[in-house]
């Protein structure tokens, strides 16, 4: 069971998965914890399971880390199975990460007037396996206990986001200023922005979480309210 140490769910999966094995993949250092509560279970886990940063020791969780780790979390499970998630949540994105790295996408229903239940049941609506217990994951990954091959599709999905390599100030404020309502291709925007495709995927990653943009079909993104 891989989650991220977040408060919740997946401190709950942490907890549960533990005597059978579980990954916790951090958005700071390994020798941070954050949340602060969950020292003693991130020490756990540590001894019990594996702790994955891609940060280097003693770097404090920031926003722009974030993306990282949910593609780390996606890319290193079968499937993603999202719980709880509201219109605009980071388990929507990294449901849509999974989608692109061929892994598969669960959720769970909930009511249609729960504003916390209408992420996960649009990723229903959109095709994800829809999930009333773990028999149902496990009849889907049945076949799936094998390396998985790289996946065909866009290269928004396939392309790798830099390890090491911060964004500066300077290139989030010129890739801002290239977004407007209207929708836009990321190739076309890391080419008038005149930065490595990498480096524009996690900006945009940051500011989908951030619910500055939003993804639109065709490789596209635009700021949110557009009504295209």
């Amino acid at each position: 069971m891989v989650s991220g140490l977040a408060r919740g769910v997946d401190t709950a999966a942490h907890q549960g998965a533990l005597m059978g094995g579980t990954i916790a993949v951090v958005a700071g250092g390994l020798d941070i914890y954050y949340p602060r509560e969950n020292e003693e279970l991130q020490k756990s886990i540590s001894e019990q399971g594996l702790l994955v940063s891609d940060e280097p020791l003693g770097v404090q969780p920031q926003a722009r880390h974030f993306p990282k780790r949910n593609r780390i979390i996606s890319g290193l499970s079968l499937g993603i199975l999202v719980v709880e998630a509201a219109q605009r949540s980071g388990s929507l994105i990294t449901a849509r990460l999974a989608g692109e790295q061929g892994r598969e996408v669960f959720a769970i229903p909930g009511s249609p007037l729960d504003p916390r239940a209408k992420g996960a049941n649009a990723l229903i609506k959109s095709g994800a396996t829809l999930v009333e217990s773990s028999a149902d994951i496990l009849d889907a990954l049945a076949g799936l206990q094998t390396p998985l091959a790289e996946p065909e599709g866009p290269a928004y999905g396939r392309q790798s986001l830099p390890v090491t390599e911060d964004i500066s100030a300077q290139d989030r404020q010129t890739l801002r200023d290239l977004l407007s309502p209207t929708p836009t291709r990321i190739d076309d925007l890391a080419r008038d922005a005149g930065l490595d495709i990498g480096i524009v995927l996690t900006a945009l990653l940051e500011l989908e979480l951030a619910g500055t943009v939003e993804r639109l079909p065709g490789s596209k993104v635009a700021l949110c309210g557009a009504s295209f």
